[in-house]
């Protein structure tokens, strides 16, 4: 007889303790996790197109700074992503101004 088709035993029965507990956890995981991510952006990854908006770069000059190493990049699936957080630290440094 397959395991799904047969009936719970004792020790596997869930509570309404546990889902009362179970819910009071998750909620204050959700609490800590929003209150570690206030103030920051939601998204981590962005596309080509909001970095150069972000950065008021065009095509070949995003292409060149990727390429020579200076913009940190990951690709997937063949679009290429940038971390967030990466190009906010890049602009608080020189290293764009000095390409």
């Amino acid at each position: 007889m397959d395991r799904r088709q047969q009936a719970p035993r004792r020790d596997e029965l869930v509570t309404l303790q546990d889902l009362a507990a179970f819910g009071e956890e998750l909620l204050e995981e959700i609490k800590k996790m929003l209150s570690e991510n206030q103030g920051r952006s939601a998204k981590q990854w962005v596309k080509a197109a909001e970095i150069k908006k972000m950065l008021r770069l065009s095509d070949g000059k995003l292409a060149y700074l990727r390429d020579r190493g200076v913009i940190p990049f990951t690709k997937l699936g063949g679009i290429t992503y940038y971390n967030l957080k990466e190009i906010e630290d890049l602009m608080q440094s020189d290293q764009l101004h000095d390409t």
